[in-house]
């Protein structure tokens, strides 16, 4: 859909009702200090779908994201340079990559200069913490058990 230009109000239509959208923090290493247990739940309540980091600074925060049916991406160090605030980015696919415990995700960062590739990777994700992603986040996990 980004890539050409749509040909009709269904094609449109289809792509909006199978497309979620949300909001997307970048940090070089969240998590440490004594806001790491609070913020992810302040990100999901405004929206935030997705964490991007080049690291995580303790394990604790990463599972907070995941317990809130958040992605915690990391990128390699040297894509940092090409993410600017208020940059879009499309993930075609991206259940059926966490479904297929896929670690290598291919997406499209879209700027006001033009588009370019993007690899957001999801290192290390249990079968559990993807099901929980999944679902939503832990409470609906446990609710489908």
């Amino acid at each position: 859909m980004f890539d050409e230009k749509p040909r009709d109000t269904k094609e449109i239509c289809d792509f909006w009702k199978h497309t979620g959208v949300g909001s997307v923090v970048f940090a070089v290493k969240p998590g440490d200090g004594s806001a790491r247990e609070q913020a992810a739940s302040c990100q999901k309540v405004l929206g935030g779908q997705a964490n991007i980091a080049i690291e995580y600074a303790t394990k604790r925060y990463r599972s907070n994201l995941i317990n809130w049916g958040m992605l915690p991406f990391t990128i390699d160090p040297e894509a940092r340079k090409n993410l600017a605030v208020g940059d879009l980015i499309h993930i075609p696919g991206i259940r059926q990559a966490v479904k297929n415990g896929e670690t290598e995700i291919r997406a499209t960062l879209i700027q006001p200069g033009g588009r370019s590739p993007l690899v957001l990777k999801l290192k290390n994700l249990s079968k559990d913490e993807r099901d929980i992603i999944l679902a939503g986040c832990l409470i609906n996990y446990y609710a489908n058990e």
